[in-house]
């Protein structure tokens, strides 16, 4: 007979301590961060029901099992709302993995070495913005991998998204209606770059005469026709109060023009759920949001090692689910051993349909694994789900510099109030000839002025 020292109502009992006292340091057994220092692994920071699903539901499910609408109450704890709903009324299915316990393959190599040579350094200046300890915009990697509260968590987040000093996203996405239609299919491309704590990127840390800017981004449509060469460019100042500066170009009056930045909760595009706020879970200034607070920690079901499908030439993802069996991506999930769940509401935006937005934190990592917004009635209203991997699979790889890439692979934007799904998947190359990369010092010419924004509307 095997004697459990640390059962599960062990691993309970120290998630709603850690919440009593307001605190977001991680780990159980011991501190998270000094486990991924000492090893590179979390598991000893954890106890086996918690890196386990096995041990987690005492046999009943296992890494391979489907999770589906005959047998979702087992792990009803483990999904956010609108997933458990989704699951159990809408035919969504998921996958079981085993734990992911390596930290070097959650996020890019080089960003983890930079949290782990940096931990310590961060602090918030009398605005609030993190910089060092001699007042300079901050150096690379995560800020705080041990955060103390709710508003950590968000400016690491919000400081760095896809984690990489520049990232170009080749995606298609497809607008499902509540009835199984797809009734808009879109080809774009996304591009981030940081000007500001740069880990790959000369010159690094800063990109001398930008340092005062967080980020350039923009987002460009290719397919259809009647949205070819529409484009946006976002560009972030690096005070956290301030909105960015929003340029667009709409080929129809063949000039930029800028756009009121507070509007970020409308879709770009016709027939998107998405909306600029819901980029990576932060997609505006970090105090345009407050009342910033943790609101309960725990295990959960997430997506964050299969999200790359090397069986497909373009890395194109299956579909399942749903009135026609296309509205929710195949995805594969792992029991994430903690989760920090953080609720912010809409401070800078009068006019916002929602009246708070909660995100779940895998806690290793400081990465948004599922958010949920809700109306101004406090009812469940749009989901923000995603998938991320390190693209290594099966023997086949794709690479960033010395080391395979990492990044999200697909995503799923819901309305569960309308039924309407936006599904989004990063590709290999999207029509025109743009292709995924990273740390690419061309992007910034390509995608990120004014001036590309009309090279690409008139291509």
């Amino acid at each position: 007979m095997r004697i459990r020292r640390y059962d599960r109502g062990y691993s309970r009992r120290a998630f709603l301590a850690q919440v009593g006292r307001g605190a977001a340091a991680t780990g159980v057994l011991m501190p998270l961060w000094q486990a991924i220092a000492d090893s590179g692994s979390v598991a000893k920071a954890y106890p086996d029901e918690l890196l386990s699903i096995e041990e987690y539901s005492k046999g009943k499910l296992k890494p391979g099992d489907m999770i589906d609408a005959g047998n979702v109450e087992l792990v009803k704890d483990l999904l956010e709302p609108i997933k458990y709903l989704q699951v159990a009324k809408l035919g969504r299915k998921l996958k079981l993995v085993s734990t992911t316990t390596d930290i070097m393959r959650l996020s890019p190599w080089e960003y983890i070495e930079a949290t782990l040579r940096n931990k310590g350094l961060a602090r918030f200046d009398a605005r609030g913005n993190v910089v060092t300890a001699d007042g300079k915009p901050w150096i690379g990697g995560n800020p705080f991998p041990a955060a103390s509260n709710a508003v950590e968590l968000f400016a690491g987040l919000t400081l760095s998204w896809g984690r990489h000093d520049a990232s170009f996203y080749a995606i298609k996405e497809e607008d499902v209606s509540p009835e199984g239609e797809v009734l808009f299919h879109y080809e774009l491309g996304w591009t981030e770059l940081s000007p500001v704590a740069r880990v790959r990127m000369e010159p690094r840390p800063y990109w001398p005469g930008k340092e005062n800017k967080l980020r350039f981004q923009s987002v460009f449509f290719q397919v259809p026709e009647n949205v070819k060469g529409t484009s946006f460019l976002n560009v972030w100042d690096y005070d956290q109060s301030t909105f960015p500066e929003l340029y667009g170009y709409v080929p129809a009056f063949k000039r930029i023009r800028q756009f009121p930045t507070d509007q970020r909760f409308e879709p770009l595009i016709p027939g998107s759920t998405l909306y600029l706020s819901d980029a990576w879970a932060a997609g505006d200034p970090l105090y345009t949001w407050g009342n910033y607070r943790i609101v309960s920690r725990g295990p959960m079901l997430s997506g964050v090692s299969g999200g790359w499908n090397p069986e497909h030439p373009n890395w194109e993802h299956k579909t399942h689910g749903g009135p026609k069996g296309n509205t929710f991506w195949d995805t594969e999930v792992e029991l994430v051993p903690e989760t920090i769940v953080v609720d912010a509401e809409p401070v800078k935006f009068p006019r916002a349909p929602v009246s708070k937005k909660r995100v779940w934190f895998d806690a290793r990592t400081g990465l948004p694994i599922a958010m949920v917004s809700y109306d101004r009635r406090g009812e469940p209203y749009r989901s923000f789900d995603g998938a991320y991997a390190l693209y290594e699979r099966d023997g086949k790889s794709f690479m960033d510099g010395a080391h395979p890439y990492w990044s999200w692979g697909h995503v799923h934007c819901f309305d569960s109030q309308t039924g309407r799904m936006t599904r989004l998947q990063q590709v290999r190359g999207i029509s025109g000839g743009h292709s995924t990369r990273a740390n690419d010092p061309g992007l910034y010419e390509q995608y990120l002025t004014t001036s590309a924004l009309m090279r690409l509307g008139s291509a």
